[in-house]
């Protein structure tokens, strides 16, 4: 500890769930002035601690102290009472209403007894400039792609000046550039004196941003460590019990046959994107082809063509010779086209369905999970078990519903179940948002399977790390368009980072 006085603090807190401990007799403390970290495989605890700091659970045992003080949190306004605030992963916002309307919900500016529009637009208009996170003030969030609506809801915790201010997986759908630029807001704020705690998944930026890291595991601290005194590989041990393999493709084999070509790809642009303009690509057998771009210049408007929700103005998509303009989502997926939607909880699953139901979905009208036309039970039973094994999903078991799981449990049965089918192509958005790095190496160590086994993968990622590591050819979009196309050792981070803000 430098001396400098907590902020906030957590003495001795426990959560259970049913016959879950989700967090087991945890201390943490946070100083003004700081930025902490919080970090752990997905199911570690982390999540529920952070809710019982923001009062959206209370512990069964232990305390939460606000300067010193303890305090009893029951809510979230109770929480923004005392000088609390927090930027959710999963969004919590009105989707019909302006992002002004949104940033100054319940902390309005009024005039005569009612908002005072201009006043919250300013506001808005103030808050972008002063920490490069631009917005439009009257756009509808709800037609807003994810990055942008993640920036939303950091001005939101801006608008409240808030004392504490906790950030879940803050960087998720940020480029490099955005990540540089929160981070620096962020530690201007610390710097201020406020407290900054961040969840997070990604080591190396714990590394780069924190003065001070707590581990879960298994709902319990493992860890405490100055951030200038320990490494990656020392906080990975914390975390998951183990080092890990670094996972890298070979760049290896002969490129095989085109198994994606996608020819003078146009759709209108909308509220909510560019649309597309004239795009063409190709993605062959053994490779994978990855995506960057900041967010927002057209690469969802791609993928949501190329699989069947929506349905482009001109041009054509042809898979392995055979055309598959007109036809919808199932024929697209009968043809062997795979797919991991970046919103996986919203598009990719159905919450009160079992862990095995969502491992089948798509896939259970064939062998394996299928015969004669019937469902099998056991082999959706048994194949769910296995991917729940090898992606070490944490679930009371195969037959519980996916909404019991965490965040990024439920996000890796979307991934399992797409990846552990064969498919000619699959398209993924963000392959490890949202989850841990445990997970997320067994995720890049897939996509690489199926590469060698001759499958065409089109990866689409923020992570230019992942981008780098994985792909043997990057495509940059901007505005709609391809407008760069890199070989993987061309694709540095400087070049990447050129050819996306050009």
């Amino acid at each position: 500890m430098s001396g400098r006085p907590a902020a906030v603090a957590l003495r001795g807190v426990t959560k259970r769930f049913g016959a879950v401990l989700a967090v087991d007799d945890v201390d943490l403390e946070v100083e003004a002035g700081a930025v902490h970290a919080v970090v752990g495989e997905n199911g570690a605890g982390k999540s529920t601690l952070m809710s019982m700091l923001y009062g959206l659970h209370r512990p069964d045992s232990g305390t939460v102290l606000r300067g010193g003080r303890e305090v009893e949190l029951t809510s979230p306004l109770d929480a923004i009472g005392h000088g609390l605030g927090m930027v959710h992963q999963h969004f919590k916002l009105f989707e019909p209403l302006t992002v002004a309307e949104n940033v100054v919900y319940r902390a309005e500016p009024v005039r005569r007894g009612v908002l005072d529009r201009r006043a919250a637009v300013r506001r808005v208009e103030e808050l972008s400039a002063r920490f490069g996170l631009a917005v439009d003030p009257d756009a509808r969030v709800g037609s807003l792609p994810l990055g942008v609506r993640q920036r939303v809801e950091i001005l939101k915790a801006l608008h409240r000046e808030a004392q504490v201010l906790v950030l879940d997986e803050p960087t998720a759908v940020l480029t490099p550039g955005e990540v540089d630029s929160l981070f620096a807001v962020l530690r201007s704020m610390a710097d201020a004196g406020t407290a900054v705690v961040i969840v997070t998944h990604k080591v190396q930026e714990v590394l780069a941003l924190s003065d001070r890291v707590t581990v879960l595991r298994d709902g319990r601290v493992s860890g405490r460590y100055e951030t200038a005194a320990t490494d990656a590989a020392e906080l990975v041990r914390a975390m998951i019990g183990r080092g890990l393999a670094p996972t890298a493709n070979p760049r290896d084999g002969v490129r095989g046959a085109e198994v994606l070509t996608v020819r003078d790809l146009r759709l209108g642009a909308s509220a909510s994107g560019p649309g597309l303009r004239d795009v063409c690509l190709t993605v062959a057998a053994g490779e994978v082809v990855g995506v960057a771009g900041v967010s927002g210049n057209g690469q969802r408007e791609l993928v949501e063509t190329l699989v069947g929700l929506r349905r482009q103005d001109a041009g054509t998509v042809v898979l392995r010779g055979s055309a598959l303009d007109g036809l919808d989502v199932r024929r697209r997926r009968e043809r062997g086209v795979a797919y991991v939607p970046e919103d996986r909880p919203g598009t990719g699953s159905a919450a009160t369905l079992t862990v095995a139901h969502n491992l089948a979905l798509g896939h259970h009208r064939r062998a394996p999970l299928a015969r004669r036309g019937w469902l099998s039970p056991r082999a959706v039973r048994s194949a769910a078990a296995d991917a729940v094994r090898r992606l070490r999903i944490r679930t009371a078991g195969v037959d519980a519903p996916l909404a019991s799981l965490s965040g990024g449990n439920a996000q890796k049965v979307v991934m399992a179940r797409e990846l552990l089918h064969d498919a000619d192509l699959l398209v993924v958005e963000q392959p490890t948002q949202g989850v841990d790095v445990g997970a997320g190496e067994e995720i890049h160590r897939l996509l690489l399977e199926r590469r060698a086994a001759g499958g065409a993968v089109l990866l689409v990622s923020y992570e230019i790390s992942e981008l780098q590591a994985l792909s043997d050819r990057v495509l940059v979009m901007r505005d709609g368009a391809v407008t760069a196309e890199l070989a993987a050792a061309d694709a540095s981070e400087d070049a990447l980072g050129r050819a996306m803000s050009a």
